[in-house]
C-alpha cells in the first residue's frame, strides 16, 4: 500500500538499530549497553513516582532535571535542553541548527543517524574522510559550510579528539554551529562542555543511556549558549511538548546525583577495556584506540563477517559494519568481566 506514502517516504532510508535478539543466554556485544545495572536510587526514585499521579502530565520543561544537570557540568540551567533521548535531541539540532543553505560536514565514518537525518529533513551535507588511522583532523574541515557535527569519542571508531583540536574547530568557523555529540564521552574522553561559556556556537549532546546505564528510559540533553538552547525549545514545543515522562525525569534526576555509582560503574568499564584491549592483541586483533564503552577490531587474517558469525553461533553477538573502509572491523561492547572472558575464550576457540 505504499501508494499513500509521501514523496518524502519513499525517498527515506532509516536508520537501522543494532538488533535486539530475544534470546536466552546470549552474550550481547552489539549495542553498547551498560553491563551494570542503573543507580538503585533511579529506581528507587522512580518506583516512588508510581501512583495517581500518573494521570498528570509531566513538567513539560523538565526543571527539576535541568537543574540538576545544569548544577553537575557548571552552566545555567536556560543553558541546558532535554529530550527523549539523544537521538530526538539531534533531530531537533538537525532541524533548528543545520538546515542551512550550506552543507553541513561530518566524518565519513561516524554515527549513522546523521545521514538519516538530512534525508528526513532536508538538510545538504558533505562528508569528510577520517584519515588513514581512522582519525578525526579538524583541518580537513577547512571548507565553507552551514555547520559541523561528529561525535566525541568517534563511533563507531572510539578514537577520540583532544579539546584543543575542537577549540580550533570553533575558532576557525565562528559563523557555524558546532555539535560534538558525546554519547561516550564518560568513558575517556575529555568534554567539550568547559568550551561552551567561550564560543557561543558550541553546542554539546550528552546522553544518560551508556555511563549512567539509562538505555531503557531515553533521556538526552544538550548544553550550550542559552541562543541555541532556546531554537531547540522552539522545535520541540512545535513537536511535543512532553518529551520526558514523570519516571524519566525523576530518574534521570537521581542517577545524575548519584555520582559514587557513576564513578564506580564508570572505572569498572575503563578497566575491562584495558583488559579486553590486551587480550585481542594477544589473539592478533588491530585495535583502535578507544575512549568509549566499546572497541573497535579487525583481524588481518580473518574476515569480519565470518567472525561475526561463528561467534553468533556460540551466542556472542557484536556489531558488523557492511560498509566501506571498515567492512573488517568489528564493534564490540566492552560487556562484564565475565562477557569479556566469553567473548576472548570464543576468539580464541574460532582462530583455533
Amino acid at each position: 500500500m505504499s501508494r499513500f506514502w509521501s514523496t518524502l517516504v519513499h525517498e527515506l532510508t532509516p536508520y537501522v538499530p543494532g538488533e535486539q535478539p530475544k534470546l536466552a543466554n546470549l552474550i550481547k556485544l552489539n549495542t553498547n549497553e551498560n553491563p551494570y545495572g542503573p543507580s538503585p536510587k533511579a529506581l528507587e526514585a522512580m518506583r516512588a513516582e508510581i501512583g495517581d499521579n500518573l494521570r498528570l502530565y509531566p513538567d513539560p520543561n523538565a526543571d527539576r532535571l535541568k537543574t540538576a544537570l545544569a548544577k553537575i557540568n557548571g552552566v545555567s540551567a536556560n543553558q541546558v535542553f532535554v529530550g527523549n533521548g539523544s537521538d530526538e535531541v539531534l533531530a531537533h539540532v538537525f532541524l533548528a541548527l543545520l538546515k542551512h543553505d550550506r552543507p553541513i560536514l561530518f566524518p565519513d565514518i561516524t554515527y549513522s543517524f546523521y545521514p538519516v537525518y538530512c534525508g528526513l529533513y532536508g538538510v545538504a551535507h558533505q562528508t569528510v574522510p577520517l584519515t588513514d588511522t581512522f582519525e578525526i583532523d579538524v583541518a580537513d574541515y577547512a571548507r565553507p559550510n552551514g555547520g559541523i557535527i561528529f561525535p566525541n569519542p568517534n563511533a563507531p571508531t572510539g578514537r577520540p579528539l583532544p579539546l584543543d583540536a575542537i577549540e580550533h574547530l570553533l575558532i576557525a568557523h565562528p559563523d557555524s554551529v558546532v555539535v560534538v555529540d558525546e554519547a561516550y564521552v564518560d568513558f575517556g574522553c575529555a568534554s567539550a562542555v568547559t568550551l561552551i561559556d567561550r564560543h557561543p556556537n558550541l553546542l554539546v549532546v550528552q546522553t544518560l543511556s551508556k555511563s549512567r546505564s539509562l538505555a531503557g528510559l531515553r533521556v538526552g540533553f544538550a548544553l550550550g549558549h542559552a541562543s541555541l538552547i532556546e531554537a531547540l525549545e522552539r522545535v520541540k514545543n512545535s513537536f511535543n511538548s512532553y518529551p520526558l515522562d514523570r519516571l524519566a525525569i525523576v530518574g534521570a534526576v537521581a542517577a545524575i546525583e548519584d555520582q559514587a555509582w557513576f564513578e564506580q560503574t564508570r572505572q569498572a568499564v575503563i578497566k575491562s577495556r584495558g583488559w579486553l584491549i590486551g587480550e585481542m592483541e594477544r589473539l592478533g586483533f588491530q585495535v583502535l584506540p578507544s575512549a568509549a564503552n566499546f572497541i573497535f577490531v579487525r583481524h588481518p587474517d580473518r574476515n569480519a563477517g565470518e567472525l561475526a558469525q561463528a561467534l553468533r553461533t556460540r551466542g556472542i553477538i557484536v556489531r558488523h559494519f557492511r560498509q566501506p573502509r571498515i567492512e573488517q572491523f568489528l564493534r564490540i561492547t566492552v560487556g562484564a568481566d565475565a562477557q569479556c572472558q566469553s567473548l576472548a575464550a570464543a576468539l580464541q576457540e574460532i582462530l583455533a
